[in-house]
């Protein structure tokens, strides 16, 4: 890995289920993140995905691609356009720095209405960075 270095796209679709779990997961009982009236009712068209869902979502895109070994050492994000039920998430990442076996990782992820979050993630990879993987993880021998 060098810097410049793209790292493939993942889909992902932002579904009722996953915004829901990922708030009950977290702890988050805001009603905004379960229940379609009352997010309504706070001038929101539905439910949205929170934050520590978002924040997951990036730290498995990392991992997927530079494997199981893959440490998270710092992920800093910042959201924007909300991630509403029947969209699809799109995270693309760009390598920032690679230093032996830190790198770090600009992180974008967009939906149908703009850009959902930003950020960066430093992540050590023992072994170094060459050894990353398809998302997904290594394909089998």
């Amino acid at each position: 890995m060098n810097a410049g270095d793209r790292l493939p796209p993942l889909e992902i679709p932002v579904t009722r289920t996953l915004i829901v779990a990922g708030a009950i997961a977290s702890r988050d009982y805001q009603d905004v993140h379960h229940d379609p009236d009352l997010a309504r009712q706070k001038g929101s068209p539905d439910i949205f995905m929170n934050i520590l869902t978002t924040n997951g979502l990036v730290g498995r895109y990392i991992t997927d691609h530079f494997g199981p070994r893959a440490v998270l050492r710092r992920v800093a994000i910042r959201l924007g356009a909300p991630n509403h039920p029947g969209d699809t998430m799109v995270l693309t990442g760009t390598v920032e720095e690679a230093d032996g076996e830190r790198v770090t990782v600009r992180v974008v992820g967009t939906n149908g209405i703009g850009t959902h979050v930003t950020g960066t993630v430093t992540v050590m990879v023992p072994g170094g960075a060459g050894t990353a993987t398809a998302p997904g993880g290594p394909s089998p021998s």
